[in-house]
């Protein structure tokens, strides 16, 4: 509680809500790790997941949280009627603190470099409030991950604010060996958790500093007012 200059108690701390954290899947056979990765996050934040429709076919739903809704293409526009309905991609980019793509496919990729937006996970890219943390954990063969194309698109999404999270090494499903695999879903998350628990404390820290300067400020006024 805090004290103003007229001597009434105010409440400055609330009870923290929990993050909101929305997951999204495009097309790679990494995907069936999706469920995975959202029961890995659904035990700190609150989850909603988006999935693109080539992702479906390695998706098991039965396999999902039962507290995570699944949004796919057929969602965007079956519940608008009318102007001034809400439009989905808009409120799922206002209701999340974090955006995190995993699976991130090249074809989603090379989407979100050239600002297309032609399915509900690329139109909330495309909408998305870069102020606001972005993750990318891609997966593809390596040749695909090696190519050029896929250098430039990279660029691109760092210049908009969007934070890699790499593949890593391993035999991929393809048969190959090399480096283009997602990486695992524990290390998405703890990469994901650690950054906001990071930033948390550093704007507490800050938040912390303006309260105790309102304090002394406070404490100054009613002390001149005594005099």
């Amino acid at each position: 509680m805090a004290v103003s200059a007229e001597g009434e108690t105010m409440a400055v701390d609330a009870a923290p809500r929990r993050p909101r954290i929305l997951l999204a899947a495009s097309g790679s056979v990494a995907a069936v790790k999706f469920a995975n990765l959202c029961h890995c996050f659904s035990e700190w934040a609150d989850v909603r997941a988006v999935a693109t429709n080539a992702s479906l076919h390695f998706i098991d739903r039965a396999s999902m949280p039962k507290d995570v809704t699944l949004y796919t293409d057929d969602n965007e526009w079956s519940s608008w009627m009318k102007l001034g309905d809400n439009v989905l991609h808009i409120e799922l980019r206002k209701w999340a603190d974090i955006m995190v793509i995993a699976p991130l496919s090249a074809n989603t990729l090379g989407k979100i470099a050239g600002g297309l937006c032609d399915n509900l996970l690329t139109c909330i890219v495309r909408a998305w409030d870069y102020s606001k943390p972005f993750f990318v954990a891609p997966a593809m063969n390596t040749l695909m991950w090696n190519n050029p194309f896929t250098e430039r698109h990279l660029i691109a999404i760092d210049e908009l604010g969007i934070s890699l999270i790499p593949p890593v090494t391993k035999r991929l499903a393809c048969g190959d060996y090399g480096n283009g695999a997602m990486a695992e879903p524990s290390t998405i998350y703890s990469t994901v958790r650690l950054f906001y628990e990071s930033k948390a404390q550093q704007e507490g820290l800050c938040c912390r500093f303006l309260y105790v300067s309102t304090l002394m400020h406070v404490h100054l006024l009613n002390q001149r007012t005594m005099k």
